[in-house]
């Protein structure tokens, strides 16, 4: 049986939910919807890739990735968040980080970002230990997954 945060990490996870919660406290809201879809997998090597996108994405009307619209572009890249590379834990204090070697989001790349971390039976939390921006806000970002 899996002891360390590490070992417990390791696997696929299937998003449950994913929340943003503003710190001017106004309402919440689900950037890729209430039932979003996504994986985040966590390697024994030490690599993770997350993968989150909006249920009800619209194909290109040319079926070709590289000859969309303006539009098509836009509605692919706001409903869509990807990122990959190695993963951190300190055993000692339970914390996790992501270091993003590549990423849609260009500004995420060669960044590396804490998360909060828990893990309850097959769920796996996690939270941004920080706030960001999104939508325009300062947001706290909250995810659950299930372990695939």
């Amino acid at each position: 049986m899996a002891n360390t945060l590490r070992e417990r990490l390791i696997g696929a996870w299937m998003l449950v939910s994913y929340i943003e919660k503003p710190v001017d406290s106004s309402d919440p809201f689900y950037p890729m919807s209430e039932k979003p879809m996504g994986i985040i997998m966590y390697t024994p090597d030490g690599y993770m890739s997350a993968q989150l996108m909006h249920p009800d994405r619209r194909s290109f009307a040319s079926g070709d990735w590289f000859d969309g619209t303006d539009e098509e572009y836009k509605q692919e890249a706001s409903t869509y968040i990807a990122y990959s590379g190695p993963f951190h834990v300190d055993e000692e204090k339970q914390s996790l980080t992501h270091s993003m070697f590549v990423s849609l989001f260009p500004n995420w790349t060669g960044q590396t970002q804490p998360r909060v971390v828990k893990i309850e039976g097959d769920l796996l939390h996690l939270s941004t230990a920080t706030p960001i921006v999104s939508n325009g806000k300062e947001v706290n970002s909250f995810l659950t997954w299930r372990r695939g």
